[in-house]
């Protein structure tokens, strides 16, 4: 994932480069100090991710956004400010922003955000179902299918990025191990996902005893090791 930082505070953008860089799956591919760089960068590097502030030395995060909007640009964009008031809530959110931080947030709440931004990435194809648009558009399910109780929407993505990014069928414990789960938990949700269609179930059989449970995201394939 390569993530574009537009933010004037060098020391805010260092802490959130090291906090992005904590996932194993990004790369912080440019830091912009200013609506002008951030515009200059966002062109010249096409990032799949652009987290933006609103107030920037020479004009507002916000107005960058919807001049990206209005030249065509997709990316995904979302907001990471200390702007807390509405107006500029509504005017991220009715430019495509999908998804707004306020600063100072937490560790967790920006792994949700990166989470989000995964799920929301569309297959290759010329095609679409209806699962890969709901995802585009953040939906979990419709009101007669809720989700289980006890199953938190964030963490259930966090367990669906772990094996989205693992390469491999995973078990209840290494998945646990990874989003900081239990194994019971872990399984419970991994067992959600299997249900929904958005992970498959693998039996693997050793020399005696039970098979054991492995669980991979759909249309994963093994990954090489090297």
């Amino acid at each position: 994932m390569r993530v574009l930082l537009v933010e004037d505070d060098l020391r805010v953008a260092r802490i959130n480069r090291d906090l992005l860089e904590r996932d194993p799956d990004v790369h912080v591919v440019g830091s912009a100090g200013s609506c002008q760089q951030g515009d200059a960068l966002a062109q010249a590097l096409d990032p799949d991710l652009i987290l933006l502030d609103v107030h920037l030395p020479d004009g507002s995060g916000l107005g960058l956004l919807r001049h990206w909007r209005a030249q065509g640009r997709t990316t995904d964009v979302a907001l990471i400010t200390a702007a807390d008031d509405e107006p500029s809530i509504r005017i991220a959110l009715a430019h495509g922003a999908f998804d707004y931080l306020i600063k100072p947030f937490t560790g967790a709440r920006l792994a949700d955000l990166l989470a989000r931004h995964r799920a929301r990435r569309l297959p290759s194809g010329p095609r679409r179902d209806q699962g890969s648009v709901d995802r585009l558009l953040g939906v979990q399910g419709s009101a007669a299918e809720p989700l289980p109780r006890g199953v938190d929407p964030h963490t259930l993505e966090r367990v669906h990025t772990v094996l989205n990014g693992a390469g491999r069928a995973l078990t209840a414990e290494e998945t646990g191990e990874a989003v900081g789960l239990s194994r019971v938990t872990a399984w419970r949700y991994l067992e959600h996902l299997t249900r929904t269609g958005r992970a498959a179930l693998e039996h693997q059989y050793g020399q005696a005893g039970r098979p054991t449970k492995r669980y991979r995201a759909t249309g994963t394939p093994d990954q090489p090791e090297h």
